[in-house]
């Protein structure tokens, strides 16, 4: 699937409300990627660094949620997810 047609399928789901066209999401990513973060500290404390099964499972639905609020945010801002990874790709390079 590409990111585009991700973010243009995904944003059959968002609901939330318009005044919070910003906020909502933007708050949301950082709630979500804290939550991922939360599953590396507790790798690190409880099991050594190790990713088992369970916690793979478990950040990849995280991840998941990530990928939604980005797709939303990008959205909002009138910005492609396709463009984004592209530049992304272009400055890093």
């Amino acid at each position: 699937m590409e990111l585009s047609e991700y973010q243009r399928l995904s944003r059959r789901t968002a609901e939330y409300p318009r005044e919070a066209w910003l906020a909502y999401p933007a708050l949301g990513l950082a709630g979500e990627a804290g939550e991922v973060a939360e599953h590396a500290k507790k790798a690190i404390r409880d099991d050594g660094g190790e990713i088992g099964d369970e916690r793979r499972a478990a950040m990849c639905k995280e991840l998941g949620d990530v990928l939604w609020y980005v797709a939303q945010l990008a959205t909002e801002l009138d910005l492609d997810l396709d463009e984004i990874a592209r530049q992304n790709l272009e400055k890093l390079f």
